[in-house]
């Protein structure tokens, strides 16, 4: 049954069209700021913000039984379908907070917005944050084809989305961000949204929490709303506050982010005799022997056929093949049912001591100066380039520090943070891809540990291999192995792959159950364990919000993971688009090899006019992000300049991939990059990210503002731009300082 109400507002009549299974009078909520109506029966919600035209924000789900109604101006409380549900709506200045409580376990729809809703365009948390007009239809279809349906933990970086109305805006914050889900569908020229939260079997009784805030024009005043509420609740850390628990991260100011590769024991360069190399390689000697039993057959084929002095693709083939032999033994030692992270620890080392007495004539004397992308020639490489600041992650894993302590060494002694690539998100069975060393714990972690569904099945793990874990079970295992090849390898920083990445799991085994706020809870625990016990400053994947807390830095947030599914970016090898694989393991084609990105992804993630620094008005001076690994400076040929302009507009660090190969052809770019970047980090990160503006009408001269005073202007065209009386040369970034001092970075062509 439809039921209308008349109602003035400022002089202004306005005709409200609210729905009822019962007829219910509507719930008037108002203060001088704004009056809302609400339809207890379907939550139905409209606006009117004052001075304003009036937002249906929802159109109401479906007609439930309404009782216990009690209402006053500022709150009201009722129940749907005989005390099935328990609802309350309080308005504090710019807040509509609701409360849903439920009596058993069970889905339920509370938001259906309509298209209209958005008005100018929808403010959206994916990864950074975006800006989709609403007449976007790029964008409008990549939401409908592309995502349909979102996991507010997971697929959003914050637990938000907004709605721009020119003078206003109109932000939902999930103050309770688990179990929900987003689903879009077209509506008219825009998209519709529909918001539900499952009550689970381990948790039913708690509440669902929302918030509808009243912002002004600003579009970042969801994020500044939601930064101001983490604060309130004791839930914000700063960088700061976080530094003087773990000392080391100061290093992390100013840092630019890199991943080395080639982590086997030695290079083509550490062998200076391959007569003597390939005579030993084919002896009865034991560990000669071992190795061979490893060898692929196309690195029989070349050790079977290589000369005396063997061609250079032999020589690279014999040296990857004798690195991945050393491996797979290393790995044998521990890749058991139970595993002994001590002996994991101990075996690299031991198995060096038996490489330098076997082969100790055919490479050069010094086992300390081995190895390729890790090595002590590539930290001295580094230091001389005079970058002084530097994180730089292990892209294979923790065995490269494991084979060579010297180089990690030298690094920390260079003044930078050296982590391994690791991860407890995983476990697979033994004998399954042993060169995914990370995810092998044995058989009764693999077993014991799984996240069980609420059906009894084993949650599948990445890729749909072995089982996601629950981080309560690994934390033993986790503490065990990060202090055991810390001590070895002597890494100062640490990477935990997925655990910042809002990916979290209701567990429903017997005997310890786990809800997705307390997985939340434990992946923290962990980072902060790791920070401030082993005084490692740890980040981790993306930096969701959701499990930000106790990480430093999060790799990600900036260009997240693209494309993934997409046949030809990943399968097709003939394509422009294909992005490349795992292999070789000293330089990986999937994070070297320089592509073009399709139209449309371009056009998704780096068109700048539809980017948005949300994150950073949250998080600029708590965690810091860049790029995923999959998608560095250098990895996109025809997005180098928006990737590179943006990146330095928000103040955060550009992330690169190195190997033996590679490096001196990076090491320019990488000193032009912290040119500009360092010096302003330095006096940045420590700072709220507080504004942000367009300042040309086509949106490709735009504004960041700091809490110090701090401006940066961005031009993203082709043209010089001028806003107030001052130029800003093309594609370029001009930082304002506090200190009254001007610096310019034009970015150059990559392609």
């Amino acid at each position: 049954m439809k039921k209308f109400l008349l109602f003035s507002l400022s002089g202004t009549l306005l005709l409200l069209a609210v729905f009822s299974s019962q007829a219910q009078a509507a719930i008037v909520l108002e203060n001088p700021l704004w009056h809302i109506v609400l339809d207890p029966g379907t939550l139905a919600i409209r606006v009117t913000p004052a001075g304003a035209a009036a937002v249906q924000v929802s159109d109401g789900v479906g007609s439930h039984r309404v009782a216990a109604l009690q209402s006053t101006a500022d709150q009201a409380g009722w129940q749907w379908d005989d005390g099935a549900y328990r609802i309350e709506a309080k308005l504090s200045e710019r807040d509509l907070m609701l409360t849903v409580r439920a009596n058993a376990a069970g889905a339920l729809t509370l938001i259906r917005q309509p298209g209209s809703a958005i008005g100018r365009g929808l403010i959206l948390p994916l990864a950074e944050g975006h800006y989709v007009a609403r007449d976007n239809k790029v964008w409008n279809d990549f939401i409908l084809q592309k995502m349909g349906r979102l996991n507010t933990t997971q697929d959003l970086s914050l637990p938000l989305w907004g709605m721009d109305h020119g003078k206003f805006s109109l932000h939902w914050l999930l103050t309770n961000p688990y179990n929900n889900q987003l689903d879009f569908s077209a509506d008219g020229s825009g998209l519709a949204l529909q918001a539900s939260h499952t009550f689970t079997q381990l948790a039913p009784d708690t509440p669902m929490t929302l918030t509808l805030h009243l912002g002004d024009g600003d579009l970042l005043a969801g994020a500044k709303h939601y930064r101001a509420w983490l604060l309130a609740e004791g839930r914000f850390e700063s960088l700061a506050e976080k530094t003087a628990k773990s000392p080391g991260a100061a290093k992390l100011i100013g840092a630019s982010h890199a991943y080395l590769w080639g982590s086997g024991l030695i290079a083509a360069k550490d062998v200076r005799s391959w007569p003597a190399f390939l005579r030993i390689l084919r002896s009865k000697n034991p560990l000669a022997i071992d190795l061979r039993r490893h060898f692929a057959p196309e690195s029989r084929k070349a050790l079977a056929e290589a000369g005396t002095n063997p061609a250079r693709y032999q020589e690279k083939i014999l040296v990857g093949a004798f690195n991945a032999g050393l491996n797979s033994l290393a790995r044998e030692a521990w890749q058991t049912d139970a595993p002994d992270v001590n002996r994991l620890a101990s075996r690299y080392g031991e198995l060096r001591s038996e490489v330098a007495r076997a082969f100790g004539a055919a490479l050069n004397a010094d086992a300390k100066d081995w190895g390729g992308g890790v090595s002590g020639a590539t930290m001295e490489q580094l230091r001389k380039a005079g970058l002084a600041r530097l994180w730089l992650g292990l892209g294979e894993g923790w065995e490269g520090g494991l084979w060579h302590p010297e180089a990690i060494a030298a690094g920390v002694k260079a003044g930078y943070l050296l982590a391994p690539y690791d991860s407890y998100e995983t476990a697979l069975p033994r004998g399954h891809n042993p060169d995914w060393a990370t995810a092998h714990f044995g058989e009764k972690t693999y077993r014991d540990c799984a996240i069980v569904l609420d059906d009894g099945r084993f949650k599948t793990g990445f890729n749909g291999f072995g089982h996601y874990t629950n981080p309560f079970c690994m934390r033993p295992l986790m503490e065990a192995r990060v202090r055991a090849v810390q001590e070895k390898a002597g890494f100062n920083s640490w990477f935990l792959d997925v655990t910042a990445a809002g990916m979290l799991f209701d567990d429903y085994r017997r005997r310890a159950a786990m809800t997705m706020a307390q997985n939340a809870y434990a992946n923290a625990a962990s980072t902060r364990w790791i920070s401030e016990d082993r005084q490692l400053p740890a980040g981790s994947e993306d930096g969701n919000a959701v499990t930000a807390q106790g990480i430093f830095f999060a790799h990600g947030m900036q260009t997240p993971v693209i494309g993934w599914g997409d046949k030809e970016m990943q399968k097709d090898k003939k394509s422009p688009y294909y992005l490349g694989n795992y292999y070789p393991p000293e330089e990986p084609s999937n994070m070297f090899k320089a592509v073009p990105l399709k139209a449309l992804y371009r056009s998704i993630h780096f068109d700048p006019a539809a980017r948005l620094p949300l994150y950073q008005a949250v998080f600029h001076d708590s965690v810091i992000t860049t790029h995923h690994w999959l998608f560095d400076n250098l990895k996109l040929t025809n997005v180098r300049r928006e990737n590179e302009l943006a990146q330095l507009l928000y103040n955060v660090p550009p992330l690169f991939h190195l190997s033996e190969g590679t490096l001196a052809s990076r090491l320019p770019l990488m000193q032009r990059q912290d040119a500009f970047f360092r010096p302003l980090h330095e006096k940045l990160a420590n700072q709220a990210l507080t504004g942000f503006r367009w300042l040309s009408a086509d949106r490709l001269l735009q504004q960041t503002g700091f809490a110090d005073g701090t401006m940066q202007v961005a031009n993203f065209s082709a043209e010089e731009r001028s806003f107030n009386g001052r130029r800003f040369p093309p594609y370029s970034v001009t930082a304002l300082t506090a200190d009254g001092k001007t610096t310019v970075f034009v970015s150059e062509d990559g392609r």
